[in-house]
């Protein structure tokens, strides 16, 4: 279905080769549905033991949704956007609800780049994961950056890090290493690149049936995480129960850290910071359906407003680095703004992930 994903079945494992390195894999809709066909195909397949999903390249696993087609669909019919980006988004969040409740050891070597819907594919509910990092792994949930929130499930594992360090990832938006996947829950396993040539014999020799036990047995530590070292000044600044009180928070911290976070946060979406503070919060008391049913409504929501398509005009198309953000400024924010973007879309019945349990 997609010249970009290549699959196959070898020694009772499935493989999924992402294969558009040009875009770092950027997902579009026929991706998506390749991904989720093979998924479904081998579910029942006893033939098939466990899914590997990999890179044709370690630059990156995937660097998220192919936001150039939103910008561009999106500015068709900018109060909905078009047919095709409701589609994409309907898609991708069954294909995430998918691999989080996998029946079969769900395995992805997270190479190089894995941001946004590189996570959604990636973040498999506990009874099948196994999720690998490296010395290239650069993770993020980079939303906030290009007006958007962070998807593909982000509001239920976000919201399931340890302290307040899902507020941090999700209102910033920075980067992390294989060390602060690990300690943040968002990594099972770390394998060096100086052991990759074990790693590719392990993944590729090994049957499906032993491929879990085999991985946990070659995983190494991967060194200090630097969100271990700045998890108390996380929990103290990003704990403080609004996006406003977080920035006061840090203005009365003379550290390096609080300061760099204070530059990160003057780059945001004000709207849509705020909106991901709510998103969080509300997640942690849902359910995986929940909080993709209440992203599904959201994404719609962002849409109309058009944060996310000038966020990807300035940083992606016209690459001036200026976005013209609406409203400017955090102070500009209202609690009321941040609720319209949470208001139902359609009835329960209408609801396109309505499926979804």
């Amino acid at each position: 279905m997609s010249e970009y994903i290549h699959t196959s079945v070898s020694n009772g494992t499935g493989l999924i080769v992402l294969d558009r390195p040009k875009a770092l894999n950027s997902l579009s809709l026929d991706m998506v549905r390749a991904i989720t066909q093979a998924l479904l195909a081998w579910r029942d397949d006893a033939a098939v033991a466990a899914v590997v999903i990999r890179s044709s390249s370690e630059k990156a696993f995937c660097a998220g949704g192919d936001i150039r087609f939103f910008y561009d669909a999106g500015r068709t019919t900018p109060q909905h956007g078009s047919a095709l980006v409701e589609d994409f988004f309907t898609e991708e969040y069954s294909l995430n609800h998918l691999v989080h409740f996998y029946p079969k050891p769900y395995i992805a070597l997270m190479d190089g780049v894995v941001m946004g819907g590189g996570m959604g594919i990636a973040q498999a509910g506990p009874d099948a994961r196994v999720r690998i990092v490296t010395d290239k792994t650069k993770m993020a949930m980079p939303e906030v950056n290009i007006g958007l929130f962070p998807d593909v499930g982000g509001s239920y594992f976000l919201s399931r890090a340890p302290g307040a360090l899902g507020y941090y990832l999700g209102i910033t938006g920075v980067t992390i290493s294989a060390a602060d996947a690990l300690y943040a829950g968002l990594a099972d396993y770390y394998a060096p690149l100086a052991d990759r040539a074990a790693l590719e014999a392990l993944l590729t020799d090994t049957p499906g049936a032993g491929l879990v036990a085999a991985i946990a047995a070659h995983a190494q530590p991967a060194g200090d995480s630097a969100l271990a070292a700045a998890h108390a000044a996380i929990d103290r600044h990003f704990g403080a129960g609004s996006v406003p009180a977080i920035v006061a928070s840090l203005k009365t911290d003379s550290s390096e850290f609080a300061q760099k976070t204070l530059a990160v946060i003057a780059t945001r979406s004000p709207l849509m910071m705020c909106v991901t503070h709510e998103l969080i919060k509300r997640g942690a008391a849902l359910d995986v359906a929940g909080c993709l049913r209440m992203e599904r409504a959201l994404v719609r929501r962002n849409f109309e407003n058009g944060e996310v398509i000038e966020g990807v005009r300035a940083l992606v198309i016209d690459k001036d680095n200026a976005p013209q953000w609406t409203p400017a400024t955090l102070d500009a924010v209202s609690d009321e703004m941040v609720q319209a973007m949470f208001q139902p879309v359609w009835p329960d019945y209408a609801h396109p992930l309505r499926h979804l349990d």
